[in-house]
């Protein structure tokens, strides 16, 4: 994807989430994330615009600590002006983003074409995921995230945040995962071991220990951890996902495969 169309993910992902919030209590839990009710989600998807924007915005060289972070973020909002709030810094990080020059250099954590490539893939990804879960929230389902979004926020997942040495997600003897979008070129094979996760797109005759096929969109909030294994279940019978092989593979990355 082009960093335009990050851009475009993120302004609407946003006001998705926002518009979910605006017709939904505070208080009401997030299934997705069982800790948090619905304020609390919000409060987070702002303050993390307003860390990201700092970095293209201020040229910052290096991750703020937690003073520098507290200025960028500011002061907490009431619950009563907090949906105003997160619109106002959602706004500021989509105009930061559209208006940094191409070759800005700032920190960023994840390989990428550049910084502002960085900041624009991870932002959009970081609000559509929160955005499903407001949905959850509010107890409605949204529109599908785009199958272009879906396939790359799956890579971003795997080839970014899983195959750093940080995380969790290992295997005593070597097993492999093959996923499979039906709804666009997206073909990802991993292995698990004792390593970091080795992940790649080739083709290989031989099967995988867990093949999980299905519409981007599914792969994406099951990989992220969005989809409870009830919901799994009920996909695979209706034929959204096909799961063949070795299921407890899906029971370690639920339980290991979290971003922080």
């Amino acid at each position: 994807m082009e960093i335009s169309e990050h851009i475009d993910a993120l302004r609407r992902e946003g006001t998705l989430l926002a518009d979910a919030a605006a017709r939904t209590d505070l208080t009401a839990p997030v299934p997705t994330c069982p800790d948090w009710r619905l304020g609390d989600l919000v409060r987070h998807v702002g303050q993390v615009h307003r860390w990201a924007a700092a970095y293209p915005s201020q040229g910052l060289g290096a991750v703020l600590d937690e003073a520098g972070r507290q200025a960028v973020i500011g002061p907490d909002p009431s619950d009563a002006a907090l949906l105003e709030w997160f619109r106002e810094g959602h706004a500021a990080l989509v105009t930061t983003l559209s208006q940094a020059p191409a070759d800005i250099e700032c920190w960023s954590f994840l390989p990428a074409p550049s910084p502002l490539a960085f900041w624009a893939r991870r932002q959009a990804h970081e609000t559509a995921v929160h955005r499903f879960d407001a949905d959850a929230a509010a107890g409605s389902p949204g529109p599908a995230v785009d199958t272009a979004l879906a396939l790359d926020g799956i890579d971003e997942l795997l080839r970014g945040f899983m195959a750093r040495g940080r995380a969790k997600v290992h295997s005593d003897s070597p097993r492999t995962v093959r996923i499979r979008a039906t709804d666009g070129s997206g073909s990802w094979r991993l292995t698990v071991s004792r390593e970091p996760l080795a992940v790649t797109s080739e083709e290989f005759p031989e099967p995988a220990d867990l093949t999980i096929t299905g519409p981007a969109r599914e792969l994406y909030l099951l990989l992220w951890n969005r989809l409870t294994v009830e919901q799994n279940e009920r996909g695979a019978q209706t034929g959204q996902l096909e799961l063949s092989g070795d299921r407890a593979l899906l029971d370690l990355w639920r339980d290991n495969a979290a971003v922080r």
